[in-house]
């Protein structure tokens, strides 16, 4: 069951659900958007590989926006806080933004329960796109679950500031491949 909007706004009053900062401005019917933050990862190297520990740089993302190259992939974070431990958020991007040929997040777009940070979008543009730190980025939807929650999120990418670079390398051993 998803929440409505009235229903999210009433969840994040108690502290059932977690979005910080908070503007009521962008909650929408059954949903809340949220926003592009102001720091930017790009990996290093142009071929990635899922064994290592692929090197990144971090890109200044200006006022006046940066430039999306359709040859890279963005790690961007989000500028609020989101999560529960009550909800399963899941996040999407906004159509205005898709149609600009923006994929807000190429994956992952389950939050686990109990994880509450700022969310690490992977972002890939089509063709080349500009976007800006505080636009609306991207939407979130929290879902109630059925079950008793028996466990909360505690996984590699848990209490790290983002945005965090891929450690599918850590699933290959402590020195990767």
């Amino acid at each position: 069951m998803i929440l409505t909007g009235p229903a999210i706004t009433a969840a994040i009053r108690d502290g059932r659900i977690t979005i910080d900062p908070f503007d009521e401005a962008l909650v929408g019917p059954n949903s809340v958007d949220f926003r592009l933050g102001d720091r930017c990862k790009v990996y290093r190297d142009r071929v990635l590989d899922a064994a290592i520990d692929n090197p990144t740089e971090d890109l200044p993302v200006p006022p006046e926006g940066i430039l999306l190259d359709p040859a890279r992939v963005y790690l961007f974070n989000t500028l609020e806080r989101i999560g529960s431990a009550t909800y399963v958020p899941i996040i999407r991007g906004r159509s205005s933004v898709g149609r600009l040929g923006v994929f807000t997040n190429i994956t992952a777009d389950l939050i686990d329960l109990g994880s509450i940070n700022q969310l690490t979008l992977q972002m890939h543009a089509v063709i080349p796109a500009r976007v800006y730190p505080g636009m609306r980025i991207g939407q979130v939807t929290f879902w109630a679950v059925e079950g008793p929650v028996t466990d909360l999120y505690h996984g590699k990418y848990a209490d790290l500031e983002s945005p965090v670079p891929s450690m599918s390398w850590r699933e290959f051993g402590p020195e990767g491949k």
